[in-house]
């Protein structure tokens, strides 16, 4: 989506681009690029001049855009961020028409998993099932499925979002189906809060590995993270900063995580590496620090 920051009626605003996915596929490309790692990016933009803009800064970043739809007439969608003394956000959003609710229109989940053929890895969000249509998010779900029985690895982020859904009911639905079919989970603990009833952390670590998920992860903002991997659970503890402005600070960890785990480091490590970049992105305004920030 295009992202407007500092917005004030009569007043300039930063223009940029960012998104749950967006976010932690630019964090990702920068953290993996020097060792080796190729991310791919499935979205679907517009034909208009912004989404053009888009696609250049993303091939810039390293990011593969060929699994991207252009849909003539669309639009990709807007969001605003306001920002508190203490660098809370609250953000305020225009998609109900962007083109990525279109992404998987029509698409079957042998047609998807054909074209995602290769890939050592997944990640999806659970706002990229609240956007789709029904039987998108059900294909979708299914081509992991299809993915994972040939090797691949699904990670996944619930990323709940009510607003989003039409109903708790339908969020619980389709985001357990997601977790059915889930190797690495990446969680908020706020999230789960909200969606499941957790009462801590360690709740939704249990509840979730309980479900078949052999990999949980449970952030849980300044405060400690919690992993669970091969029957041991422990909590590696964040970096303490000043925030600035906490928007993709989740986003930003999934990244570091994932690509220390594909280096194949140990679960805290990757979870220190996390909270590294973070604690980084905190200290910088929008979802996207800039390029020249130290790696």
């Amino acid at each position: 989506m295009i992202e407007l920051a500092g917005v004030a009626l009569g007043a300039a605003a930063k223009v940029a681009y960012g998104g749950d996915t967006i976010n932690t596929a630019v964090y990702l490309a920068r953290a993996g690029g020097d060792g080796g790692l190729s991310v791919r990016y499935l979205t679907a933009l517009g034909d208009d001049p912004l989404s053009d803009q888009m696609l250049l800064a993303w091939n810039q970043e390293g990011i593969k855009t060929d699994l991207v739809r252009r849909i003539p007439g669309k639009l990709p969608g807007i969001y605003s961020i306001v920002t508190d003394s203490a660098g809370e956000r609250r953000f305020f959003y225009w998609r109900d028409a962007s083109a990525a609710r279109q992404m998987l229109t029509n698409e079957s989940a042998a047609s998807l998993s054909a074209r995602l053929e290769g890939c050592g890895w997944l990640y999806f969000t659970g706002i990229t099932l609240a956007i789709l249509a029904p039987e998108a998010r059900s294909e979708l779900v299914a081509a992991a499925a299809q993915l994972r029985s040939g090797g691949v690895s699904i990670a996944f982020d619930s990323n709940y979002r009510a607003v989003l859904w039409p109903s708790v009911g339908a969020a619980r639905a389709a985001i357990g189906n997601a977790i059915a079919v889930t190797d690495l989970a990446l969680l908020s603990a706020a999230d789960e809060r909200t969606l499941w009833g957790d009462a801590s952390p360690r709740d939704t670590v249990r509840r979730t590995e309980e479900l078949g998920v052999r990999e949980v992860v449970v952030r849980d903002g300044a405060r400690p993270c919690w992993i669970h991997h091969v029957g041991a659970t422990q909590a590696v503890p964040a970096q303490s900063v000043e925030p600035v402005d906490t928007t993709a600070a989740g986003d930003a960890f999934n990244a570091a995580y994932l690509a220390a785990r594909i280096a194949k480091l140990a679960p805290p490590e990757a979870a220190r590496s996390g909270h590294e970049l973070a604690a980084r992105v905190i200290r910088h305004r929008g979802a996207i620090m800039p390029c020249d920030s130290p790696p």
